[in-house]
């Protein structure tokens, strides 16, 4: 995660939106025709488009009343239990159009291009009903139609407990299987599934039934694992086989161990730490040590990360992971691409993948983690079309 393979005076080159040659300029510049256009970086580091592996792009509303409370000490459980938190946006997710989502949708995605992400899984689950969580899935679906930011869905229908099922999460566990599941693969809406597993949202044995269902389905999983405890997510990712397990803040050593034994992926969020106001960090150092491919993301989201930036991630990552500028790199573009299935496409310069690159306005990759809140994209090339140019 530490080899960046940077190329000094490096150049690429790209024909109907994909890489076909890479090296240094001197190699390039007899291959340039007459009527090429030429885009010159100016001297500045260019890298492959960030790839955010874990948002919750779409929603309505925000919950700045909720962020004021946190400032002023009330904690994310005292308000959730209030019917705040997760609760709070799918109320306004419901009384959303489609029309408004998808509004909301592009405006979301909009931030996160000026940041230089390309490409991104998105997460429903702020509407927890078969109709509101198909609405959103299908915002997913046109956006990623619309382009040109990459998108691969994930059904996040365990988020939690809807308030029609209060005090019933069994029978929600079930609704899941039975009959929110079947209906998004009838559509062909995504590509994963997720659960929250945790003690109090989704336990590991009902985590287990849904993922289970999911899989027979033939939808991949991804978990929300040992966020909030130590509770066995880990373990449960392991053993069925999941893509990813995210989130890890309070993974033990055997929740390690067992993530390195499969090989399923960490996707680490340090923006929620950060934007919750707590101290327990992701052991990132550790999941290197144990092989592990890493991954960070936003975790684009109204209550505990509304972040889009991917470079304030790196930071953080930097800062409480203690990972280098190098390995927040790999990251957010290689390993981020593996973990969704699209290293064939995405995540380095080679040829035959999509054109997806970013001139950041510095000369140093390392700057990246270094100027902290800063939106560093200078220029963001999607499918070898410039799609954004800072003024």
């Amino acid at each position: 995660m530490s080899e960046l393979a940077i190329i000094r005076d490096g150049a690429l080159l790209a024909e109907n939106g994909r890489v076909t040659h890479v090296g240094t300029e001197k190699e390039l510049r007899n291959r340039i025709g007459p009527d090429w256009e030429v885009v010159d970086a100016g001297g500045r580091a260019v890298l492959p488009g960030f790839v955010d592996a874990h948002t919750h792009l779409v929603f309505a509303g925000s919950r700045v009343d909720e962020f004021e409370r946190r400032s002023r000490g009330e904690t994310y459980q005292q308000i959730a239990a209030g019917g705040g938190g997760i609760l709070s946006t799918v109320a306004s997710t419901r009384a959303a159009s489609e029309a408004e989502l998808l509004e909301q949708g592009r405006r979301h995605l909009d931030w996160m291009m000026r940041c230089g992400t390309t490409a991104a899984e998105a997460k429903s689950g702020y509407g927890l009903s078969l109709e509101s969580e198909l609405r959103i899935l299908r915002t997913i679906r046109a956006l990623h139609a619309a382009g040109p930011v990459r998108l691969a869905a994930t059904f996040l229908g365990a988020h939690g407990t809807p308030p029609e099922f209060a005090g019933r999460t069994e029978d929600y566990a079930a609704h899941l299987v039975e009959a929110m599941l079947p209906a998004v693969v009838a559509e062909k809406l995504a590509v994963y599934a997720d659960v929250f597993c945790e003690p109090r949202y989704f336990t590991v044995s009902q985590s287990r039934k849904i993922m289970l269902a999911a899989r027979r389905l033939g939808l991949g999983l991804r978990l929300h694992a040992d966020q909030l405890s130590s509770s066995g997510g880990a373990q449960l990712a392991a053993e069925l086989g999941a893509v990813t397990a995210d989130h890890l803040e309070l993974v033990d050593a055997g929740g390690i161990a067992a993530l390195a034994g499969a090989g399923v992926q960490p996707v680490l969020l340090p923006g929620s730490v950060y934007a919750l106001g707590l101290a327990h960090y992701p052991p990132a150092r550790a999941m290197i040590d144990a092989g592990l491919a890493v991954v960070l993301a936003t975790d684009f989201n109204p209550g505990s990360s509304p972040t889009p930036s991917i470079p304030m991630v790196m930071s953080l990552a930097a800062t409480h992971l203690k990972m280098s500028p190098a390995e927040a790199i790999t990251a957010t573009t290689v390993n981020a691409a593996q973990s969704l299935g699209w290293l064939g496409e995405l995540g380095t310069f080679e040829p035959g993948k999509r054109a997806d690159f970013v001139i950041h306005d510095c000369a140093d990759h390392r700057e990246l983690a270094y100027y902290f809140g800063l939106e560093s994209a200078a220029e963001v090339f999607i499918g070898g079309r410039r799609c954004f140019r800072r003024t």
